[in-house]
Protein backbone atom coordinates (compact mmCIF):
# COMPACT_ATOMS: atom_id res chain seq x y z
CA UNK A 1 0.00 0.00 0.00
CA UNK A 2 2.96 2.36 0.79
CA UNK A 3 3.68 1.86 -2.93
CA UNK A 4 0.66 2.84 -3.99
CA UNK A 5 0.53 6.13 -1.50
CA UNK A 6 4.35 6.80 -3.34
CA UNK A 7 3.05 6.28 -6.50
CA UNK A 8 0.40 8.59 -6.55
CA UNK A 9 2.31 11.48 -5.19
CA UNK A 10 4.86 11.37 -7.56
CA UNK A 11 2.10 11.49 -10.13
CA UNK A 12 0.66 14.32 -8.66
CA UNK A 13 4.10 16.05 -8.85
CA UNK A 14 4.43 15.75 -12.28
CA UNK A 15 0.78 16.31 -13.25
CA UNK A 16 0.45 19.74 -11.15
CA UNK A 17 -0.50 22.97 -12.96
CA UNK A 18 2.79 24.53 -11.22
CA UNK A 19 5.03 21.57 -12.38
CA UNK A 20 7.75 23.92 -13.81
CA UNK A 21 8.29 26.17 -10.16
CA UNK A 22 7.81 23.31 -8.30
CA UNK A 23 10.73 21.27 -10.09
CA UNK A 24 13.03 24.84 -10.06
CA UNK A 25 12.50 25.38 -6.29
CA UNK A 26 13.42 21.65 -5.71
CA UNK A 27 16.64 22.35 -7.79
CA UNK A 28 17.08 25.10 -6.13
CA UNK A 29 16.59 23.10 -2.39
CA UNK A 30 18.89 20.21 -3.93
CA UNK A 31 21.50 23.18 -4.10
CA UNK A 32 20.96 24.22 -0.47
CA UNK A 33 20.36 21.00 0.83
CA UNK A 34 24.14 20.05 -0.90
CA UNK A 35 25.60 22.58 0.36
CA UNK A 36 24.04 22.21 4.49
CA UNK A 37 24.95 18.41 3.98
CA UNK A 38 28.76 19.31 3.36
CA UNK A 39 28.61 21.77 6.27
CA UNK A 40 27.41 19.51 8.61
CA UNK A 41 30.10 16.80 7.11
CA UNK A 42 32.85 19.43 7.62
CA UNK A 43 31.95 19.94 11.24
CA UNK A 44 31.34 17.03 12.25
CA UNK A 45 34.65 15.77 11.21
CA UNK A 46 36.41 18.83 12.55
CA UNK A 47 34.37 19.08 15.67
CA UNK A 48 36.35 16.22 17.59
CA UNK A 49 40.01 17.58 16.63
CA UNK A 50 38.87 20.95 17.33
CA UNK A 51 37.39 20.69 21.21
CA UNK A 52 40.58 18.36 21.35
CA UNK A 53 42.68 21.14 20.33
CA UNK A 54 40.90 23.81 22.54
CA UNK A 55 40.89 21.31 25.70
CA UNK A 56 43.67 19.09 25.69
CA UNK A 57 42.96 17.60 28.75
CA UNK A 58 39.54 17.45 27.94
CA UNK A 59 37.16 14.93 26.85
CA UNK A 60 35.30 15.98 23.35
CA UNK A 61 32.69 13.62 24.47
CA UNK A 62 31.55 15.20 27.11
CA UNK A 63 31.52 18.74 25.90
CA UNK A 64 29.39 17.68 23.00
CA UNK A 65 26.86 16.03 25.89
CA UNK A 66 26.72 19.20 28.22
CA UNK A 67 25.24 21.31 25.01
CA UNK A 68 23.59 18.62 23.60
CA UNK A 69 20.11 19.90 25.09
CA UNK A 70 20.94 22.93 24.03
CA UNK A 71 21.42 21.83 20.18
CA UNK A 72 18.05 20.23 20.81
CA UNK A 73 15.81 22.93 21.64
CA UNK A 74 17.76 25.21 18.75
CA UNK A 75 16.48 22.11 16.88
CA UNK A 76 12.79 22.16 17.55
CA UNK A 77 12.96 25.94 17.15
CA UNK A 78 14.35 25.53 13.75
CA UNK A 79 11.90 22.91 12.99
CA UNK A 80 9.17 25.14 14.23
CA UNK A 81 9.68 27.75 12.16
CA UNK A 82 10.90 25.59 9.24
CA UNK A 83 9.31 22.35 8.87
CA UNK A 84 6.65 22.11 6.83
CA UNK A 85 4.32 19.20 8.09
CA UNK A 86 3.78 16.07 5.43
CA UNK A 87 0.37 15.98 3.71
CA UNK A 88 -1.55 13.93 1.78
CA UNK A 89 -5.60 14.29 0.25
CA UNK A 90 -7.20 12.05 2.09
CA UNK A 91 -10.77 13.14 0.03
CA UNK A 92 -10.31 10.39 -2.85
CA UNK A 93 -9.07 7.99 -0.45
CA UNK A 94 -12.46 8.10 2.03
CA UNK A 95 -14.44 6.30 -0.53
CA UNK A 96 -11.74 3.53 -0.76
CA UNK A 97 -11.38 0.48 1.31
CA UNK A 98 -8.41 1.61 2.82
CA UNK A 99 -7.54 1.66 6.77
CA UNK A 100 -7.63 4.59 8.28
CA UNK A 101 -3.64 3.59 10.00
CA UNK A 102 -2.34 2.84 7.24
CA UNK A 103 -2.68 6.60 5.70
CA UNK A 104 -1.88 8.18 8.47
CA UNK A 105 1.66 5.40 9.01
CA UNK A 106 2.56 6.72 5.29
CA UNK A 107 2.19 10.66 6.66
CA UNK A 108 4.29 9.95 9.88
CA UNK A 109 6.67 7.44 8.23
CA UNK A 110 7.12 9.40 5.21
CA UNK A 111 8.42 12.79 7.46
CA UNK A 112 11.30 10.44 8.70
CA UNK A 113 12.94 11.08 4.85
CA UNK A 114 12.74 15.03 5.65
CA UNK A 115 15.75 16.58 5.26
CA UNK A 116 15.84 17.76 8.98
CA UNK A 117 16.43 14.26 9.89
CA UNK A 118 18.98 12.95 7.51
CA UNK A 119 21.15 16.30 8.39
CA UNK A 120 22.07 15.31 11.98
CA UNK A 121 23.22 11.76 11.09
CA UNK A 122 26.51 14.21 9.25
CA UNK A 123 27.03 15.79 12.31
CA UNK A 124 26.53 12.37 14.42
CA UNK A 125 28.42 9.86 12.96
CA UNK A 126 31.82 11.40 12.17
CA UNK A 127 32.21 12.22 15.38
CA UNK A 128 31.24 9.69 17.23
CA UNK A 129 33.94 7.33 14.79
CA UNK A 130 36.64 10.05 15.94
CA UNK A 131 35.65 9.13 19.16
CA UNK A 132 36.01 5.25 18.72
CA UNK A 133 39.31 5.63 17.00
CA UNK A 134 41.07 9.20 18.94
CA UNK A 135 39.49 8.28 22.30
CA UNK A 136 38.70 5.22 24.73
CA UNK A 137 35.69 4.53 23.84
CA UNK A 138 34.44 1.26 22.75
CA UNK A 139 32.36 0.66 19.32
CA UNK A 140 29.29 -0.53 21.32
CA UNK A 141 29.48 2.22 23.82
CA UNK A 142 28.92 4.66 21.14
CA UNK A 143 26.84 2.67 18.91
CA UNK A 144 24.28 3.14 22.05
CA UNK A 145 25.39 7.26 22.22
CA UNK A 146 24.44 7.22 18.47
CA UNK A 147 20.93 5.50 18.69
CA UNK A 148 19.83 7.44 21.41
CA UNK A 149 21.13 10.54 19.76
CA UNK A 150 19.76 9.70 16.98
CA UNK A 151 16.38 8.88 18.05
CA UNK A 152 15.95 11.98 20.73
CA UNK A 153 16.26 13.90 16.85
CA UNK A 154 13.58 11.92 15.57
CA UNK A 155 11.67 12.63 18.64
CA UNK A 156 11.87 16.22 18.27
CA UNK A 157 10.49 15.62 14.56
CA UNK A 158 7.09 14.35 16.27
CA UNK A 159 7.24 16.71 18.90
CA UNK A 160 7.49 19.25 16.79
CA UNK A 161 4.36 17.47 15.01
CA UNK A 162 2.33 17.88 18.16
CA UNK A 163 3.56 21.95 18.60
CA UNK A 164 2.47 22.72 14.92
CA UNK A 165 -0.69 21.04 15.22
CA UNK A 166 -1.88 22.49 18.66
CA UNK A 167 -0.01 25.93 18.86
CA UNK A 168 0.81 27.13 15.42
CA UNK A 169 -3.35 28.12 14.76
CA UNK A 170 -2.91 30.07 18.51
CA UNK A 171 0.58 31.18 18.72
CA UNK A 172 -0.68 32.78 22.62
CA UNK A 173 -0.93 29.39 23.93
CA UNK A 174 2.56 29.14 23.38
CA UNK A 175 3.45 31.86 25.67
CA UNK A 176 3.82 29.51 29.06
CA UNK A 177 5.90 26.93 27.16
CA UNK A 178 8.34 29.41 26.12
CA UNK A 179 8.50 31.27 29.73
CA UNK A 180 9.27 27.94 31.00
CA UNK A 181 11.80 27.63 28.45
CA UNK A 182 13.65 31.50 28.87
CA UNK A 183 13.31 30.58 32.88
CA UNK A 184 15.04 27.13 32.69
CA UNK A 185 17.82 28.84 30.14
CA UNK A 186 17.98 31.55 32.88
CA UNK A 187 18.91 29.19 35.77
CA UNK A 188 21.30 27.47 33.78
CA UNK A 189 22.95 29.82 32.67
CA UNK A 190 22.98 31.87 36.49
CA UNK A 191 24.31 27.95 37.93
CA UNK A 192 21.31 27.55 39.80
CA UNK A 193 20.12 24.37 38.03
CA UNK A 194 21.99 22.99 35.27
CA UNK A 195 19.74 21.24 33.50
CA UNK A 196 22.13 21.26 30.41
CA UNK A 197 24.93 19.62 32.91
CA UNK A 198 22.54 16.73 34.20
CA UNK A 199 21.00 16.42 30.64
CA UNK A 200 24.80 15.55 29.86
CA UNK A 201 25.24 13.63 32.21
CA UNK A 202 22.12 10.95 31.03
CA UNK A 203 23.93 10.90 27.89
CA UNK A 204 27.74 9.79 29.61
CA UNK A 205 25.51 7.34 31.56
CA UNK A 206 23.93 5.87 28.17
CA UNK A 207 27.38 5.73 26.71
CA UNK A 208 28.57 3.70 29.79
CA UNK A 209 25.10 1.71 29.65
CA UNK A 210 24.88 1.39 25.62
CA UNK A 211 21.55 -0.38 25.96
CA UNK A 212 19.95 2.07 27.86
CA UNK A 213 19.88 3.53 24.06
CA UNK A 214 16.29 2.05 24.11
CA UNK A 215 14.57 4.35 26.34
CA UNK A 216 15.03 7.42 23.70
CA UNK A 217 13.60 4.63 21.42
CA UNK A 218 10.27 4.38 23.31
CA UNK A 219 9.98 7.72 23.78
CA UNK A 220 10.07 8.05 20.08
CA UNK A 221 7.77 5.54 19.64
CA UNK A 222 5.35 6.54 22.31
CA UNK A 223 5.05 10.26 20.52
CA UNK A 224 4.83 8.80 17.32
CA UNK A 225 1.17 6.91 18.61
CA UNK A 226 0.68 9.97 20.20
CA UNK A 227 0.35 11.30 17.20
CA UNK A 228 -1.02 8.56 15.09
CA UNK A 229 -3.86 8.49 17.22
CA UNK A 230 -4.40 12.84 17.00
CA UNK A 231 -4.15 12.01 13.15
CA UNK A 232 -6.65 9.57 13.46
CA UNK A 233 -9.09 11.07 15.42
CA UNK A 234 -9.12 13.77 12.43
CA UNK A 235 -9.37 11.47 9.85
CA UNK A 236 -12.58 13.15 7.75
CA UNK A 237 -13.63 15.53 5.24
CA UNK A 238 -15.03 17.63 8.07
CA UNK A 239 -12.97 16.96 10.81
CA UNK A 240 -11.93 21.42 10.92
CA UNK A 241 -15.68 22.19 10.03
CA UNK A 242 -16.72 23.32 13.42
CA UNK A 243 -16.28 26.84 14.23
CA UNK A 244 -14.86 28.23 17.31
CA UNK A 245 -17.73 30.50 19.10
CA UNK A 246 -15.96 33.89 18.92
CA UNK A 247 -16.66 37.38 19.59
CA UNK A 248 -17.38 39.39 16.67
CA UNK A 249 -14.55 42.17 16.43
CA UNK A 250 -16.59 45.47 15.38
CA UNK A 251 -13.52 47.82 15.94
CA UNK A 252 -13.85 50.89 12.93
CA UNK A 253 -11.54 52.97 13.53
CA UNK A 254 -13.22 56.08 13.41
CA UNK A 255 -10.36 58.40 14.42
CA UNK A 256 -9.11 57.79 11.24
CA UNK A 257 -11.33 60.71 9.36
CA UNK A 258 -9.46 63.33 10.36
CA UNK A 259 -6.90 61.85 7.52
CA UNK A 260 -9.39 63.27 4.93
CA UNK A 261 -9.83 60.96 1.42
CA UNK A 262 -7.41 58.70 2.17
CA UNK A 263 -9.21 58.00 5.72
CA UNK A 264 -11.09 55.13 3.92
CA UNK A 265 -8.38 52.58 2.70
CA UNK A 266 -6.66 53.58 5.79
CA UNK A 267 -9.45 52.13 8.01
CA UNK A 268 -9.55 49.48 5.86
CA UNK A 269 -5.41 48.82 5.92
CA UNK A 270 -6.01 48.75 9.76
CA UNK A 271 -8.61 46.29 9.81
CA UNK A 272 -6.55 43.96 7.60
CA UNK A 273 -3.95 43.78 10.31
CA UNK A 274 -6.01 44.06 13.42
CA UNK A 275 -8.41 41.12 12.08
CA UNK A 276 -6.15 38.49 10.42
CA UNK A 277 -3.34 36.75 11.14
CA UNK A 278 -0.49 37.33 8.46
CA UNK A 279 -0.59 40.66 8.36
CA UNK A 280 -1.06 40.99 12.74
CA UNK A 281 2.27 38.87 12.77
CA UNK A 282 4.16 42.13 10.92
CA UNK A 283 3.53 44.28 14.05
CA UNK A 284 5.15 41.28 16.91
CA UNK A 285 7.95 40.99 14.48
CA UNK A 286 8.58 44.55 14.07
CA UNK A 287 8.00 45.11 18.19
CA UNK A 288 10.33 41.92 18.44
CA UNK A 289 13.21 42.95 15.89
CA UNK A 290 13.54 46.50 18.02
CA UNK A 291 15.76 44.47 19.93
CA UNK A 292 18.25 43.83 16.88
CA UNK A 293 20.56 46.23 17.90
CA UNK A 294 21.51 44.59 21.10
CA UNK A 295 23.23 42.12 19.10
CA UNK A 296 24.85 44.89 17.26
CA UNK A 297 25.55 47.89 19.56
CA UNK A 298 27.65 46.73 22.36
CA UNK A 299 29.76 44.15 20.19
CA UNK A 300 33.31 45.55 20.22
CA UNK A 301 33.72 44.01 16.92
CA UNK A 302 31.68 45.89 14.70
CA UNK A 303 32.53 49.43 16.11
CA UNK A 304 35.20 49.96 13.27
CA UNK A 305 32.06 49.01 10.73
CA UNK A 306 29.90 52.18 11.61
CA UNK A 307 28.24 50.94 7.48
CA UNK A 308 27.04 48.37 9.04
CA UNK A 309 24.82 50.17 11.46
CA UNK A 310 23.47 51.73 8.94
CA UNK A 311 21.84 48.09 7.86
CA UNK A 312 21.00 48.15 11.94
CA UNK A 313 18.81 51.28 11.53
CA UNK A 314 17.10 50.50 8.22
CA UNK A 315 15.54 47.17 9.46
CA UNK A 316 14.99 48.69 12.80
CA UNK A 317 13.12 51.35 11.90
CA UNK A 318 11.62 50.14 8.54
CA UNK A 319 10.91 45.99 9.28
CA UNK A 320 7.28 46.68 9.25
CA UNK A 321 7.60 48.67 6.49
CA UNK A 322 9.38 45.97 4.78
CA UNK A 323 7.03 42.93 5.74
CA UNK A 324 4.01 44.67 5.10
CA UNK A 325 5.20 47.10 2.34
CA UNK A 326 6.50 44.18 0.07
CA UNK A 327 3.34 42.47 -0.18
CA UNK A 328 0.91 45.81 -1.28
CA UNK A 329 -1.27 45.65 -2.95
CA UNK A 330 -1.25 41.17 -2.44
CA UNK A 331 -2.65 42.27 1.02
CA UNK A 332 -5.61 43.17 -0.95
CA UNK A 333 -5.87 40.66 -3.53
CA UNK A 334 -9.22 38.87 -2.59
CA UNK A 335 -11.12 42.13 -3.16
CA UNK A 336 -8.36 44.27 -5.22
CA UNK A 337 -10.56 43.75 -8.41
CA UNK A 338 -13.88 45.31 -6.27
CA UNK A 339 -11.67 48.41 -5.92
CA UNK A 340 -10.38 48.85 -8.96
CA UNK A 341 -14.03 48.68 -10.55
CA UNK A 342 -14.86 51.13 -8.69
CA UNK A 343 -14.63 55.39 -8.72
CA UNK A 344 -11.81 54.72 -6.53
CA UNK A 345 -8.90 57.20 -6.91
CA UNK A 346 -5.52 55.01 -7.64
CA UNK A 347 -3.79 57.77 -5.61
CA UNK A 348 -5.57 58.14 -2.57
CA UNK A 349 -5.10 54.16 -2.42
CA UNK A 350 -1.44 54.27 -2.54
CA UNK A 351 -1.11 57.47 -0.35
CA UNK A 352 -2.78 56.01 2.57
CA UNK A 353 -0.53 52.84 2.26
CA UNK A 354 2.33 55.51 1.94
CA UNK A 355 0.94 56.89 5.07
CA UNK A 356 0.15 54.25 7.30
CA UNK A 357 4.36 52.56 6.55
CA UNK A 358 5.83 55.85 7.26
CA UNK A 359 3.14 56.28 10.57
CA UNK A 360 5.14 52.81 11.02
CA UNK A 361 8.45 54.26 10.54
CA UNK A 362 7.64 56.93 12.83
CA UNK A 363 6.78 54.65 15.70
CA UNK A 364 10.03 52.48 15.85
CA UNK A 365 11.87 55.43 15.69
CA UNK A 366 10.51 56.62 18.65
CA UNK A 367 10.33 53.43 20.52
CA UNK A 368 14.15 52.67 18.87
CA UNK A 369 15.70 56.17 20.97
CA UNK A 370 16.91 54.08 24.12
CA UNK A 371 19.91 53.36 21.79
CA UNK A 372 21.32 56.47 22.64
CA UNK A 373 22.52 54.17 25.49
CA UNK A 374 25.44 53.08 23.16
CA UNK A 375 26.39 56.88 22.27
CA UNK A 376 24.06 60.06 20.66
CA UNK A 377 25.69 59.05 16.86
CA UNK A 378 24.03 55.83 17.36
CA UNK A 379 20.55 57.89 17.87
CA UNK A 380 21.41 60.49 14.92
CA UNK A 381 22.19 57.44 12.76
CA UNK A 382 18.87 55.40 13.37
CA UNK A 383 16.92 58.63 12.95
CA UNK A 384 18.66 59.63 9.83
CA UNK A 385 17.78 56.02 8.82
CA UNK A 386 14.25 56.19 9.62
CA UNK A 387 13.99 59.74 7.26
CA UNK A 388 16.01 57.84 4.58
CA UNK A 389 13.05 54.87 4.72
CA UNK A 390 10.16 57.08 4.81
CA UNK A 391 11.62 59.55 1.75
CA UNK A 392 13.20 56.78 -0.22
CA UNK A 393 12.80 53.53 0.56
CA UNK A 394 9.04 53.11 1.18
CA UNK A 395 8.53 54.91 -2.96
CA UNK A 396 10.74 51.83 -3.73
CA UNK A 397 8.53 49.47 -2.37
CA UNK A 398 5.76 50.65 -3.59
CA UNK A 399 7.35 50.61 -7.01
CA UNK A 400 8.33 46.53 -6.34
CA UNK A 401 4.83 46.08 -5.54
CA UNK A 402 3.51 46.95 -9.00
CA UNK A 403 5.02 43.64 -10.11
CA UNK A 404 3.15 41.97 -7.58
CA UNK A 405 0.49 39.81 -9.16
CA UNK A 406 0.04 36.78 -6.49
CA UNK A 407 -2.42 36.66 -3.82
CA UNK A 408 -2.27 36.09 -0.40
CA UNK A 409 -4.50 34.24 1.89
CA UNK A 410 -4.66 36.62 5.18
CA UNK A 411 -6.17 33.56 7.71
CA UNK A 412 -3.67 31.13 7.08
CA UNK A 413 -0.73 30.65 9.23
CA UNK A 414 2.46 33.13 9.12
CA UNK A 415 5.10 30.50 9.61
CA UNK A 416 6.52 29.24 6.31
CA UNK A 417 4.31 30.54 4.54
CA UNK A 418 5.68 31.93 1.39
CA UNK A 419 2.33 33.06 -0.58
CA UNK A 420 3.03 36.33 -2.48
CA UNK A 421 6.69 35.65 -2.83
CA UNK A 422 7.82 36.08 -6.46
CA UNK A 423 11.04 37.49 -7.97
CA UNK A 424 10.21 41.46 -6.86
CA UNK A 425 10.07 40.41 -2.80
CA UNK A 426 13.74 39.17 -3.17
CA UNK A 427 15.54 41.48 -5.23
CA UNK A 428 13.68 44.43 -3.57
CA UNK A 429 15.83 43.90 -0.27
CA UNK A 430 19.10 44.86 -2.65
CA UNK A 431 18.54 48.77 -3.37
CA UNK A 432 16.43 48.64 0.10
CA UNK A 433 19.43 48.00 2.31
CA UNK A 434 22.42 47.75 -0.05
CA UNK A 435 22.60 51.53 -1.44
CA UNK A 436 22.31 53.31 1.82
CA UNK A 437 25.04 51.33 3.19
CA UNK A 438 26.86 52.12 0.21
CA UNK A 439 26.29 55.78 0.28
CA UNK A 440 27.47 55.77 4.13
CA UNK A 441 30.42 53.91 3.37
CA UNK A 442 31.61 56.17 0.92
CA UNK A 443 30.86 59.32 2.45
CA UNK A 444 31.91 58.27 6.27
CA UNK A 445 35.63 56.90 4.67
CA UNK A 446 36.60 59.75 2.07
CA UNK A 447 34.78 62.77 4.47
CA UNK A 448 33.42 62.24 7.84
CA UNK A 449 30.77 60.07 9.71
CA UNK A 450 28.34 63.21 10.60
CA UNK A 451 28.63 64.21 6.78
CA UNK A 452 27.64 60.45 5.82
CA UNK A 453 25.04 60.66 8.54
CA UNK A 454 23.47 63.77 7.06
CA UNK A 455 23.95 62.59 3.49
CA UNK A 456 20.97 60.22 4.19
CA UNK A 457 18.96 61.96 6.27
CA UNK A 458 19.05 64.42 3.17
CA UNK A 459 17.92 61.89 0.86
CA UNK A 460 15.21 61.46 3.02
CA UNK A 461 13.76 64.63 3.27
CA UNK A 462 14.47 65.47 -0.23
CA UNK A 463 12.28 62.01 -0.99
CA UNK A 464 9.88 63.53 1.51
CA UNK A 465 9.39 66.50 -0.23
CA UNK A 466 8.71 65.70 -3.80
CA UNK A 467 6.54 62.83 -2.48
CA UNK A 468 3.83 64.26 -4.77
CA UNK A 469 5.41 63.66 -7.98
CA UNK A 470 6.42 60.64 -6.89
CA UNK A 471 2.61 59.43 -5.73
CA UNK A 472 1.98 60.95 -9.16
CA UNK A 473 4.18 58.26 -11.05
CA UNK A 474 3.83 55.19 -8.85
CA UNK A 475 -0.15 56.25 -9.93
CA UNK A 476 1.10 55.62 -13.55
CA UNK A 477 2.43 52.54 -13.07
CA UNK A 478 -0.66 50.71 -10.81
CA UNK A 479 -2.66 52.00 -13.70
CA UNK A 480 -0.78 50.67 -16.53
CA UNK A 481 -0.14 46.91 -14.05
CA UNK A 482 -4.07 47.14 -13.43
CA UNK A 483 -4.91 44.12 -15.44
CA UNK A 484 -2.01 42.04 -15.13
CA UNK A 485 -2.49 42.51 -11.39
CA UNK A 486 -6.29 41.55 -11.65
CA UNK A 487 -5.64 38.79 -13.41
CA UNK A 488 -2.81 37.41 -11.23
CA UNK A 489 -4.97 37.74 -8.21
CA UNK A 490 -7.73 35.55 -9.27
CA UNK A 491 -5.21 32.65 -9.52
CA UNK A 492 -5.61 30.61 -6.44
CA UNK A 493 -3.07 27.92 -7.36
CA UNK A 494 -0.53 30.55 -6.85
Amino acid sequence: MFEKFIWLEWKAFFRSASFGKSLGLKILMAFLALYFSAMFLFFGVALYPLLKEFDPSGDPLQVVNRFALVYFCFELIFRFMLQTLPVIDIKPLMTLPIKKRKVVNFVLLKSLYSFYNILPLFLIIPFATFCIVKGDYGTLNMLGWIIGVYAITLSVNYLNFIIKKRFTENLKALIPVVLIGIILALLDYLKVFQITFYFGKLLEFLVQNPYLAIVPVIILLLLYKWNQLNLQAKFYLDAHLKGRSTEANTREFGWTKKFGSIAPFLQQDLKLIWRNKRPKTTIYLSLLFLAYGLIFYPNDSYQEMPAFFVFVGIFITGIFMINFGQFVPSWDASYYPMIMAQNISMRQYLASKMGLITFSVVVLAILSTPYVYFGWNILLLNLACALYNMGVNIPILLYAGSFNKKRIDLDKSPFMNYQGTGASQWLVGLPLLLIPIFFFWIINKFINYEIAVGFLAGLGTIGLIIRPSLLTFLEQRYRRRKYVMIQGFKQKGE
